[in-house]
């Protein structure tokens, strides 16, 4: 594990990279002459996604493509430079590019997490999330749907499984044994005092009932590691971790 901008950048297999921040986590898939980011980030980590990028000797000319999960800010703040300035590809689930391009907007709203910042552990992460550019609100107008032959040329050949009810065409990737969940399925997050694998607290998710539908998805997923969008990576078949994810009713 190295130590990236005060992060970390975790090596999960041979061509598999978790880089891990307090408040969110992308992933980094390395080719032959080129690397897939799997998210990317808040507008304001621009500069440990470089550095996760320099670590394993890539500049931003060399990223192929990102793949975003979904189009929350947090995950999606750097590919705005990477497209804006590099004319990078940014692909996601057909079903959340109208939410890439901005045509719309399913993410909590200020005030909604305003309601919340009588518990301390939210306070103390909304003013965090606010300096990285938490209220940024452009988009990516270039923001396309994967498809299988896109993917099939990409660093790792991601394979879709389409995880929705976080956002409303979230999509979580498999780069061989390794699911790249970004919000479907996390094993942390700033406001929860939890660790392990769990959903997102309800006031983050555009549809709670298809968030615990994607999670009876992921138990068919055969895997063995999972990198989330936040927390650590977790080293456990998938159908355990979505089952202890699972909510009761």
């Amino acid at each position: 594990m190295a130590t990236v901008a005060g992060n970390s950048l975790v090596r999960v297999t041979d061509t598999v990279y978790a880089a891990h921040t307090p408040h969110v986590n992308w992933t980094l898939v390395t080719g032959d002459n080129a690397v897939l980011l799997i998210d990317a980030g808040f507008p304001g980590d621009r500069s440990a996604v470089l550095a996760s990028l320099a670590e394993l000797g890539y500049r931003p000319a060399d990223v192929a493509a990102v793949l975003l999960t979904h189009a929350h800010v947090d995950h999606f703040g750097t590919a705005i430079w990477l497209a804006g300035e590099h004319h990078v590809p940014v692909y996601c689930h057909a079903d959340e590019v109208g939410h890439a391009r901005r045509d719309y907007l399913e993410q909590a709203s200020p005030a909604q997490i305003a309601r919340q910042a009588w518990r301390p552990r939210w306070l103390r992460w909304s003013l965090e999330i606010a300096r990285l550019g938490a209220l940024t609100r452009a988009g990516i107008p270039t923001a396309a749907a994967l498809t299988p032959e896109l993917a099939a040329a990409l660093p790792g050949a991601p394979r879709a499984v389409p995880t929705p009810g976080h956002t409303g065409g979230h999509c979580s990737y498999l780069v061989g044994s390794v699911l790249v969940s970004g919000d479907a399925l996390v094993t942390g997050h700033p406001v929860s005092d939890r660790v392990g694998p769990q959903l997102l607290p309800s006031v983050f998710n555009h549809d709670e009932a298809r968030c615990r539908a994607s999670l009876t998805a992921l138990a068919d997923v055969d895997a063995e590691i999972l990198v989330p969008g936040h927390g650590e990576v977790w080293r456990a078949p998938i159908r355990e971790l979505a089952a202890q994810a699972c909510p009761p009713r």
